[in-house]
């Protein structure tokens, strides 16, 4: 699609989701700096503790980063004590990796930062208008979920 089909909103949207992606970006590299954590540790949790327990192979799957990567990764969550592997139950062959109170209890604490930041920066903004804007994103994201990387 050549660029005079796409709306001047069209445009303005991409270019205030890419600034506003930035900014929340920036800050939450800041906010996991607080708590020891790295961008991909925190990554791997989430993923973990939305769609259970996974085997490395569908970790890496999940976060498009190679098996070894990935490894690596959970290695040193695992000496952080956020995760544990532990042996399937139904097939003794595969390890999962499991996350640990202590990752849950992480991860918690990083989005009540996160959410206090945001809190923070729509204190001006009426409750309408903060309704409107919930909708908004929860619709562009209904209609782009099926369409991930």
């Amino acid at each position: 699609m050549s660029q005079e089909n796409v709306s001047e909103n069209v445009v303005e949207i991409e270019k205030y989701l890419r600034k506003v992606d930035y900014i929340i970006r920036k800050k939450g590299r800041e906010i996991l700096n607080d708590f020891d954590i790295t961008v991909p540790q925190f990554t791997a949790l989430q993923i973990l503790i939305g769609k259970g327990d996974l085997t490395v192979g569908e970790l890496s799957q999940e976060m498009a980063l190679a098996s070894s990567t990935i490894t690596d990764l959970v290695d040193r969550m695992e000496r952080s004590r956020l995760v544990i592997r532990r042996k399937d139950m139904e097939d003794k062959r595969v390890v999962r990796v499991e996350v640990q109170p202590i990752g849950y209890d992480l991860v918690e604490k990083v989005l009540k930062k996160r959410r206090e930041y945001l809190n923070g920066k729509l204190k001006s903004v009426k409750e309408e208008e903060k309704k409107f804007l919930k909708e908004a994103l929860e619709s562009l994201y209904m209609v782009m979920k099926n369409d991930r990387i």
